[in-house]
Order: structure tokens, then sequence, then C-alpha cells
């Protein structure tokens, strides 16, 4: 409904109708149907890294030219803490970045790294903050979580939490109120695994997984993110700075954000995309356009002051529109 109100609004005001279409339907048939056709010079996707690389497949048998290729798949996106981080700050970012549009951006928060030190101490203010979370309608004020896109999403995550609830420690997972039984809700989860287990798929929905490491294994666990083949977002929590650039030098991705949320890059400020993809092996003949800017933000390692908002507070989170 929004794209057809944003393309009618567009059409209003001077775009012509032949240049700009809206073509509404699955993939399997408007999709396909698109991406085989000879005069489609270019694909901008977003979605999962399945149907990108079935476009891809699509893309590399059709004859002439080769046809550039954007695809965006989302993130397996993690954010490192040491042991100098601030847990309250850290647990207030980690709310935002995991469960913000229920956990429904690319950029959203999936794996929560913590140095053993405060590990402890932020899994008990992140149970704490996770208790206050109100699920319901997203019209509603007072809404912090909204539903899941559909009940194909929802069947998804249930099925990894059910997973999760054999082989992982639960942290904490909320409750459904009542009027919520009804519609594509889930609660928000948390639950501590060990480095072997990061999921090798994203895990799209309000569902977050924490590693706790020492200090030494800490390039094992970065190895070990890199290993998944994503590289959109990246969070950092330190008020060391040469831990920050460390980690930085490790993973390659698009977006990295110091002492702040990991979601919301200001248009027009920050340039927005990712590097790598899983699967890189197995591409077939092609090409791809990727996206690889690279850009940061950071927010001061310390307390606001009293009576100061956050927004006020960050200096990265003033001018334009988050996306």
């Amino acid at each position: 409904m929004i794209a057809v109100r944003a393309v009618a609004l567009l059409h209003r005001a001077g775009v012509p109708t032949e240049v700009l279409h809206l073509a509404t339907g699955a993939g399997e048939t408007i999709g396909a149907a698109l991406v085989a056709d000879p005069r489609i010079a270019g694909v901008a996707f977003t979605g999962s890294v399945e149907t990108a690389h079935s476009i891809q497949r699509a893309l590399a048998a059709r004859p002439g030219p080769i046809v550039p290729f954007i695809a965006e798949t989302g993130g397996q996106n993690a954010m490192i803490v040491d042991s100098s981080a601030l847990p309250e700050q850290v647990v207030l970012d980690v709310i935002t970045s995991a469960f913000q549009s229920a956990g429904q951006r690319c950029s959203s928060l999936r794996l929560l790294c913590l140095q053993q030190e405060i590990g402890p101490r932020v899994v008990e203010l992140l149970a704490q903050a996770m208790r206050e979370l109100r699920i319901g309608d997203p019209a509603r004020r007072e809404t912090d979580v909204g539903p899941v896109i559909d009940a194909n999403a929802k069947r998804a995550l249930q099925d990894h939490v059910d997973l999760m609830r054999r082989t992982a420690r639960p942290v904490f997972q909320l409750e459904l109120p009542s009027d919520c039984a009804n519609g594509d809700f889930f609660a928000p989860c948390a639950f501590e695994i060990e480095p072997a287990q990061i999921p090798r798929n994203e895990v799209f929905g309000p569902v977050l997984h924490v590693i706790h490491y020492r200090r030494q294994e800490l390039g094992s666990v970065l190895a070990a993110i890199s290993g998944t083949g994503y590289g959109l977002t990246l969070g950092i929590h330190t008020r060391v700075s040469r831990f920050a650039e460390d980690v930085r030098s490790h993973l390659r991705v698009g977006n990295t954000y110091v002492n702040r949320n990991m979601i919301g890059a200001v248009v027009g400020v920050q340039p927005f995309g990712g590097e790598g993809c899983r699967e890189r092996d197995r591409k077939p003949a092609g090409r791809v356009i990727c996206t690889a800017s690279r850009s940061s933000a950071s927010a001061p390692s310390t307390p606001p002051p009293p009576g100061a908002t956050r927004a006020c507070w960050r200096r990265s989170s003033s001018r334009g529109r988050s996306a």
C-alpha cells in the first residue's frame, strides 16, 4: 500500500507513467518475468540470499551484454562490546538496534558479543530492559514492537527459537499480551550461544544472540562473524579507540557505528551499503555490482548530561531522515 501511494504521488508530481511502473505480485511470476525480459537493463533487489542467487542465475543465462545487478541481502550484524564500555549505554543501544521495527531492518542487530568481564552485568540489564518493551499495534504511541511482516516470517522465527530453546541458554523472552494472540506478532527474545552456533542465515526478526568472549578469544570470534559472509553493519562499544580500530580492521562491513545504535543511517549523510554475501564461492558466472562504500558514525562513550535527550546528545543524530 505504501508503494502504491508513493508511486501515485510521483506520477502526480510529473513523473511520466510510461517511465515509472509498479508491478505487484509474487516473485516467481512477476519478478521472474521481469528478470528474464531482455528489455530489462538492470536489476536492484532487496531480499533473501537465495532469491538473489536465483536472480543472478537468470541474468547470467540471458544472451547479450552483462546486466548490472545490485543485491542487498541483509546481514548477520554484530555489536562488539569490550570491558571498558558502559553497560547502561550498551543496553539502550542493543534494545533499539535489535528490537525496533520488530528486528525487521536489514541493519538490525543479530549478534551481541560481550567481553566476559562485562557480560553478566549487561545480560542482567538487558533482561530487565526487554521486560519493559510493549508489543502491539504500531499505530499506538506506547507500542515498542509491532508485528512481523507475515505468517511465513513468524513461522520461520518460531522454528529458530524452538531450536535455540534446545541448544542455547535463554536470556529472556517477552510474553505476548492477550490482544496480540491473533496476528503475526512475535515476542522479542534473546539467547546465549557459542561462536560455533552463529546462524548461517539471517534471522529476520526480534531475536538476539549473545556471545561471551575472553579478550584473547576476540580474534576467533571476529573470524566466526566474518565466516558468515555478511558485511552490512557493525556496532562497537568501547572507551578505547585502539580497540575500535582493531575490530574495524578485522571485519569488512559497509557501516560501522561506535558507541551508538546500529540502525538509522542518515539519508544524504551516510552512504548505506555492505560488503560480501553468503556462499560467495558458489556464485554462477555473471556480474554483480556490489555497494562497497564504507561509513562510520560515533557517539560519546559517556552518559548524557541530566535532562538532555539522547537525540541531542549524539553527535551523529542531526540532519536528514533516518533510513
